[in-house]
């Protein structure tokens, strides 16, 4: 069996398994952590600040973004641009059981570059700033790693460059592969966490009327 065929159908089917049990793993991991009860009398309504956190929360704190402009403009880049490319291009929408055409290759390209230059220059502040170095370990950065390869052989693989079609769809597809079945496992899976984070937040602050 080549590599291309093994990527198509038992690399892609225990990538997706992995992907599901483990992010159904974490999530029923931290529901399960549950809280403890808090006697104190409540002093707002927490279901109406813990909804607003998790929105809110999209937007920085006042004054933050003039202190890290290139941090919060490259992250907004970034995440736009990565779910653009995900369920805007067409091929992309097939593989997901999604009908349409998508939108145009062109401006694929486009939105593809802009998130890999966001992330390379997330990738600088991190690593020219002293505190967030020292903070950073090998799953922050091996995090980044599994983002940008994806999106890198994608592009290769559009523009038909460096290598032949079939290797670079090999390629393309390991690399999504190994994301989707180490996502849950690394700090990528804060795509679904954070939900959960920000309404704990919210709800936390809210009871004791505070906003968050």
């Amino acid at each position: 069996m080549s590599l291309l065929l093994w990527a198509k159908g038992p690399g892609f089917a225990l990538a997706a398994v992995l992907f599901l049990l483990g992010t159904a793993m974490r999530l029923a991991e931290i529901l399960r952590l549950g809280r403890g009860t808090d006697l104190a009398r409540p002093r707002g309504a927490a279901g109406g600040q813990a909804l607003r956190t998790v929105f809110s929360r999209f937007l920085p704190a006042p004054g933050l973004f003039a202190r890290s402009p290139v941090v919060h403009a490259g992250g907004y880049v970034f995440h736009i641009g990565l779910l653009v490319v995900v369920i805007g291009y067409g091929p992309h929408l097939a593989v997901l059981g999604i009908g349409g055409r998508g939108l145009p290759a062109g401006l694929i390209d486009g939105v593809t570059l802009l998130t890999m230059a966001a992330m390379t220059a997330l990738l600088a502040a991190r690593l020219r700033d002293p505190v967030k170095r020292l903070i950073s370990g090998p799953g922050d950065y091996g995090a980044w790693g599994l983002v940008f390869l994806p999106l890198a052989t994608g592009f290769l693989l559009v523009n038909r460059v460096l290598l032949p079609f079939e290797p670079l769809l090999a390629l393309h597809l390991l690399s999504v592969e190994v994301m989707l079945a180490l996502l849950p496992f690394t700090k990528l899976v804060h795509a679904f966490t954070f939900v959960l984070a920000r309404g704990y937040a919210g709800a936390i602050a809210g009871r004791k009327g505070a906003h968050s």
